[in-house]
């Protein structure tokens, strides 16, 4: 009973501490739409101008500079976040982001990141260990993890660097203006030059030189035509239907596949 009167009287304490703090925050210029759920360390730097939304912790050595807007249940910790930065429901912990950003909804930024000015991070992605250069983005659905990433680089959805090989991890180094197609795997250590490309659905495991195309997949597909209706036509025999069919089938089934190159898109 005594440790539960104690830990109420803790609690209250810190409750207490929280809104005098919001309270000096509020009148130096931060303005908080909603203070539900919101945590604010009292460490923390927080510019006037600055927007937070219900829901958004900050924690440790925070910084966040003027015009940034904090969205619904983001975390921030131990960062510094620029100027006119917009982070929406995402977390980011003991990283450097610059000036113009934006980042989620639902993106993680891992330590030891620098995100230069004007970066775009969408939606579904993660930064580990690993700097962007200014205006390149990731907008949804990649993982950069230990990479040196240039400046106007583009991720595809669904690009991955591959930097751990179940013993030890290298790096990635991508450089300015290159375009990474969706679903490309990058085998670190691997080096993509300025204005490359790679094709989508590539694996790459050597360096692509500046302003070359990588392709590194299948070059041919399989297309085996009415397909669907003699699977319906299976499914009709399995139920029952007239054996008489059977024969039919079987001689479609027996007839080459059609097969051809699908450059589409490279």
């Amino acid at each position: 009973m005594k440790n539960k009167i104690n830990l109420r009287g803790q609690r209250l304490q810190r409750i207490k501490e929280q809104e005098a703090l919001i309270e000096q925050l509020e009148d130096s210029g931060v303005q908080f739409l909603s203070l539900d759920g919101v945590i604010i360390s009292a460490h923390a730097k927080i510019a006037p101008g600055v927007i937070i939304y219900p829901g958004t912790i900050i924690e440790g050595e925070t910084s966040v500079g003027a015009g940034c807007v904090l969205g619904s249940n983001t975390l921030i910790a131990d960062s510094q976040i620029g100027e006119n930065c917009i982070i929406n429901s995402s977390q980011i912990y003991s990283s450097i982001l610059e000036n113009n950003i934006k980042v989620g909804p639902f993106a993680h930024i891992r330590p030891n990141c620098v995100i230069k000015s004007g970066v775009k991070i969408g939606d579904f992605v993660e930064v580990k260990n690993s700097t962007l250069g200014e205006n390149s983005q990731a907008s949804h659905l990649t993982y950069i993890g230990d990479s040196d990433v240039g400046e106007r680089v583009n991720f595809g959805c669904g690009s991955v660097t591959v930097n751990y090989d179940g013993v030890k991890k290298a790096r990635c180094s991508i450089e300015d203006d290159a375009f990474i197609g969706c679903n490309t795997n990058l085998i670190a250590p691997v080096t993509i030059g300025k204005n490359a490309i790679t094709a989508a659905g590539s694996t790459l495991t050597r360096d692509v030189p500046d302003n070359a195309l990588a392709i590194a997949r299948p070059r041919e597909q399989t297309i085996k035509e009415n397909w669907a209706v003699l699977r319906n036509r299976a499914d009709k025999l399995s139920a029952g239907a007239d054996d008489a069919v059977q024969p039919q089938i079987n001689a479609e089934r027996a007839a080459p596949d059609n097969k051809g190159e699908n450059n589409a898109g490279e």
